[in-house]
Formats: structure tokens, C-alpha cells, sequence
């Protein structure tokens, strides 16, 4: 397949490109774009066979729910069987924005989008040039991250050419996005809202809405044999080819001090080894192999930029990546999260 790569600025929309792209997706194929979280991997979500071709394009099992998008509030309607009231409280919040609501799916959405369960996941993206290629093909979209998968999702095209191109139909290239990690899933089936997955929306702003949230358990990596029910946690997702292993500690003195110790022991056996540095500890890993993914006052330039060191590690070809640990408050979460995920659980406390 020639995959079509073409770029677009959110503040200067082509109609032409978009009108191409939507008739693409209307005709059962795979179009690529920015969202305001990650790229996501677009097909017609009323349409088996075009889930089918999202499951092939991505290696991503067929058990694994799809995120459905939407560009109008009353493109839910015939999605879904209800929607309750703090569904709506949600909607009228977050909407449009980083945010995917759980609920009962209607007869119309096909099984194979949903991964065989009785509800479905949807949200209405933020981002221009998203909104303007779901209103252009005039369906709902299915898009999850446009990634193989299980590797770190893709926050610039180049990602994604460098894992879809020849397996898609069209790849929109919208530069960076912004969160940079994928968006918070609620479930609002319950009494009072459950994060399965978290993400720019957080549990602190919940809180405000309603008063408490729950955390679904199985987001506590290797501590839950609960089996995650949200997009995206089912698997072992965001890996780069290195072993990722996270290190915490009450100080960031001994916790740069102790991620030396182990990169110094790694490298005597052989092994390349890169660091994932904070700006507040850069200082410590001077003539060590690191890289900084952001601020940790300003935690949203650590989620814009997590994917894009993930495979900036990759690019130079270490074994092992030792990441700095967060505490898990506000994006944190959503960061540690991801970070878990990498990293199959592997975590070091440094006293």
C-alpha cells in the first residue's frame, strides 16, 4: 500500500486534503492524525471490516477496545443506549478535550470496535484539525494511538511514518501534539466515576465535580489481578526496544546517586544505558548518556514530551533506560502510569 503523507497546519485547515481524507474514511480505509493527546489511527467505527484493518495496521489483539470519536454532541445519540446525568456532567466539563467516556453501547456500533463488550468507549477531541476530519467524513471515528503496538505512542508524524507507512492510506502531518499521553477514560456506569485510564483530565478534577472518584485497581501495575477494562491498559503498551526500569525516593540527591550506581554496574557488564533526567536533576548525570524530559514543576512538559524520549532512546540504540519516578498527584498519574506500563512494573526504591 502507498501510504499518502501530507502536512497540515490546526491554524490553516486544507479543505481539499481533509475532503480526501474523509472520503477515505467513509470507504472503509486508514487515515492518520493529531490529536490534542497523541496521533490517532482513524477508521469508520461503524464499519467491522475497517476495524479490522486498524487491528492489522497496529498488531494490536482484537480483544483490545477502540476509542470512538466524535465531532457534535449529537453524534453520541445513536451510539450509546443512555446517557446519564454524570455523563452529561462530564460532557458539558471536558468536552471537547482529553476525555473518553465509558457507556452502553447501542446496536449500531459493531462488536469488533469494542472488543466484544456490551459498552463503548467515546470522546470528542479539542484538537481543529480532528475535529474538522470527523466532521468531513461525517461518522464516527475510531482512532486509537497510530502506533504498532505495545510501542510508545506517537506525539510527532514522524512516529508514525516510521510504524504505519505502507499500512495505511494517509497520514496527516499536524506537527507535535499537546498532552502527549492519551486521554483520560471514565466509567460513569456506577455511583460515582471510576478512572480506568488516567490522563490530562485528573482525578483532582473530578473531585471537584463530584466530590470523590474512584481509581480503578488494576491500574496499580502488579499489584491488582484485576483485569483492566479501559483502552490501552489490556496490554503491555508504550515499550521502547530498551528495558525500562523506574527508580523513586524521597530525595532527588540520592535518587540521581543511586540511578549512577546502577547505570555505572550495567555498563561494566556490557550494557548501554541512557538516563531519563528532569531538568532539576540534569546536573547530577553529567558525563553519563541522558536525556530531559521535562520540568518537574511543570509536570504537562514531562507528558508532552514521555513518548517522544521513549523512542529518542531507541534511536540511540541503549539497553536499558533507568526513568526518574514521580509522585502520582494530578498528571503525575497519568505520566507514572505510562511509565509503568514501560517498564512491566520494574521499580526501584532508593533509600
Amino acid at each position: 500500500m502507498k501510504t499518502i503523507v501530507t502536512k497540515m497546519e490546526e491554524t490553516n485547515l486544507d479543505n481539499d486534503v481533509l475532503d480526501k481524507a474523509g472520503e477515505i474514511l467513509r470507504n472503509g480505509g486508514l487515515v492518520a492524525f493529531p490529536t490534542e493527546t497523541v496521533y490517532g489511527l482513524g477508521g469508520n467505527a461503524l464499519d467491522e471490516e475497517a476495524a479490522g484493518r486498524i487491528y492489522e495496521a497496529k498488531g494490536r489483539p482484537s480483544d483490545n477496545p477502540l476509542i470512538v470519536h466524535i465531532a457534535k454532541f449529537k453524534d453520541l445519540v445513536a451510539l450509546v443506549e443512555d446517557i446519564s446525568e454524570n455523563a452529561k456532567i462530564l460532557m458539558a466539563n471536558f468536552w471537547p478535550g482529553p476525555l473518553t467516556i465509558i457507556f452502553k453501547k447501542s446496536k449500531l456500533v459493531p462488536d469488533a470496535i469494542t472488543g466484544g463488550l456490551d459498552t463503548v468507549a467515546i470522546r470528542m477531541p479539542s484538537h481543529p484539525l480532528a475535529l474538522a476530519l470527523i466532521e468531513k467524513a461525517n461518522i464516527p471515528v475510531a482512532a486509537p494511538s497510530a502506533n504498532t503496538s505495545g510501542k510508545p505512542s506517537p506525539t510527532i508524524a514522524k512516529h508514525v511514518v516510521e510504524d504505519l507507512d505502507g499500512r495505511v492510506d494517509m497520514i496527516i502531518d499536524g506537527g507535535d501534539t499537546g498532552f502527549g499521553v492519551e486521554s483520560t477514560v471514565v466509567d460513569v456506569s456506577g455511583e460515582e466515576p471510576m478512572i480506568l485510564r488516567p490522563g490530562g483530565i485528573t482525578a483532582e478534577d473530578l473531585k471537584e465535580l463530584f466530590g470523590s472518584v474512584n481509581i480503578d485497581p488494576a491500574l496499580d501495575y502488579g499489584k491488582s489481578d484485576v483485569a483492566p477494562k479501559s483502552p490501552g491498559q489490556k496490554y503491555k503498551h508504550y515499550s521502547p526496544k530498551a528495558e525500562v526500569v523506574i527508580f523513586e525516593s524521597d530525595s532527588l540527591e540520592r535518587l540521581a546517586a543511586g540511578i549512577k550506581e546502577k547505570y555505572d554496574a550495567y555498563v561494566d557488564d556490557g550494557y548501554n544505558v541512557g538516563i531519563m533526567a528532569t531538568e532539576e536533576t540534569e546536573e547530577y548525570y553529567e558525563g553519563y548518556c541522558s536525556l530531559v524530559v521535562g520540568n518537574r514543576a511543570e509536570p504537562i512538559s514531562i507528558a508532552a514530551n514521555l513518548f517522544k524520549k521513549l523512542r529518542e532512546f531507541d534511536e540511540l540504540n541503549v539497553d536499558f533506560i533507568l526513568a526518574e519516578g514521580l509522585d502520582e498527584l494530578g498528571i503525575n498519574l497519568a505520566i507514572m502510569n505510562r511509565l509503568k506500563k514501560a517498564a512491566g512494573g520494574k521499580l526501584i526504591f532508593i533509600d
